[in-house]
């Protein structure tokens, strides 16, 4: 038996690692989108590294596009076996796949305008909303803490990775040659104390872990100050400057977090009397499947709701629909608060207000969670003086201002904690995945502190033995 990594190897999306057994079959776990990856971004999406026609079962971890955004692709270039996925996380696929598929149609198209122009090759989408559709036909709903058998001697069970809705650590367990092989792949792992959803599940023993690696080398801040830094941002830029803040943020997780919190600071009578917008149509769409599973939520936000019935929503707040309106947004010159995705701007309506605000001083880009060094957000946050946006230059003007606390993703504790119901000893290997390298060759001797002998780091498209 062989794993391959490609994607998500000593980077932070593309989330896809694909187990061969001896006798041929292949288990695909993620076929996730790479993004921020600057010029390379496209050729690394255009290429799987492996024939999908030969992949007989995929498993996803959860909804978000570094992990399910190829999915369509692979659908369309041969894929026809089964994708298993917690409930949670196929309603979100499904509502992210399609929003992903229309906002390539519209770059594409908005791209195109100036490439015909100049006489250039004409940009076409990974995948349209047609082949969303064929692929979510695959899916089979799988629920949490069951091991379910994919087909004789193979069986799968998903643990809570407690990262966003749906988000489970997939446990395989495989019998090859009269000896079972117990796999996990933790997917994305969740902080222990989210603002919002239960902590990160115990997960059975395993004798290979594929472990991302985030912010291995990292310590998040006191979560409880995340209210009281968007009460002084907001109030900085709206109230003293006039201005608009702008906040790239992932529909599914960071925006409902976002909403939590300005909802927090009305209930206290301490959100400064601004208008707030979410526009992102898939926003309200991933907002609304939350609420329809209440269960994930943690015992503070369910005391909250006794009082509350909606805790994402506060007076003053308005979810934008049409393109006609969220253009509106750029030509309304009163201070407001717009929160869109994409989370590291790099794609849909957000890229647009930053194109139209990024030259004006008494606004500010808040950067809510963790962007790929090659992305808008991540050379904003780097302090690029001039940044790149669909083809032509814009000076930076605005103010760019970062709130480290907010991630999906847990720290280095965290992680620890996530392995803490493992014996090392039995570990035979811990794969790093999902991280920037610097940051995995720190958390590797973390990991060796703590009795775990042999960690690596893949490369892409690197395959190892098991």
């Amino acid at each position: 038996m062989t794993i391959t990594f490609h994607g998500a190897a000593q980077t932070v999306t593309g989330s896809k690692h694909l187990i061969q057994l001896d006798n041929g079959t292949q288990i695909l776990l993620d076929c996730g989108m790479f993004q921020g990856m600057g010029e390379s971004t496209d050729d690394l999406n255009e290429y799987f590294g492996f024939r999908p026609d030969k992949v007989d079962y995929l498993i996803l971890s959860h909804a978000h596009i570094d992990h399910c955004g190829l999915i369509p692709r692979l659908v369309a270039e041969g894929f026809n076996g089964i994708i298993f996925c917690t409930a949670p996380t196929m309603d979100l696929a499904s509502i992210l796949l399609s929003d992903s598929a229309r906002i390539q149609e519209q770059d594409a198209e908005y791209s195109n305008k100036n490439r015909r122009r100049n006489g250039l090759e004409l940009l076409k989408p990974l995948y349209t909303e047609n082949d969303v559709m064929e692929a979510l036909r695959l899916f089979k709903i799988v629920d949490y803490n069951v091991d379910f058998e994919i087909e004789p001697r193979i069986s799968v069970r998903f643990t809570d990775a407690g990262h966003i809705l749906g988000s489970a650590a997939v446990n395989l367990s495989i019998l090859e040659e009269g000896k079972y092989h117990r796999i996990t792949f933790s997917g994305d792992v969740g902080q222990y104390g989210d603002p919002l959803l239960k902590s990160p599940q115990s997960f059975p023993q395993a004798d290979y872990i594929l472990l991302e690696s985030t912010y291995g080398d990292s310590l998040h801040k006191d979560l409880e100050a995340l209210e009281e830094q968007l009460q002084e941002v907001i109030h900085q830029t709206c109230k003293l400057k006039g201005g608009k803040v702008i906040i790239p943020a992932f529909s599914v997780g960071r925006t409902q977090e976002l909403l939590y919190a300005l909802n927090a600071l009305d209930l206290k009578g301490s959100l400064p009397d601004v208008r707030y917008y979410v526009d992102s149509p898939l926003s309200e769409k991933a907002t609304n499947v939350l609420k329809e599973h209440t269960d994930v939520f943690n015992k503070r936000v369910q005391e909250t709701m006794r009082d509350d019935d909606d805790v994402f929503h506060f007076e003053g707040l308005k979810f934008i629909q049409s393109v006609e309106e969220s253009k509106s947004l750029n030509d309304d010159p009163r201070p407001c608060v717009i929160i869109s995705s994409s989370g590291m701007a790099e794609a849909g309506r957000v890229k647009h207000h930053i194109k139209n605000n990024l030259g004006n001083q008494k606004h500010t880009v808040l950067i809510v969670g963790y962007c790929e060094p090659g992305s808008l957000g991540g050379r904003l946050v780097a302090g690029d003086k001039v940044v790149r946006i669909f083809g032509e230059e814009y000076d930076v003007r605005a103010e760019i201002r970062e709130i480290k606390s907010m991630s999906a993703h847990g720290d280095y504790e965290d992680l620890l904690r996530f392995l803490s119901c493992q014996d090392p000893s039995e570990v035979k290997k811990v794969f790093l995945v999902h991280g920037e390298y610097e940051v995995q060759t720190k958390f590797k001797q973390r990991l060796k502190d703590v009795g775990f002998a042999n960690v690596l780091i893949p490369k892409q498209h690197q395959t190892e033995q098991l």
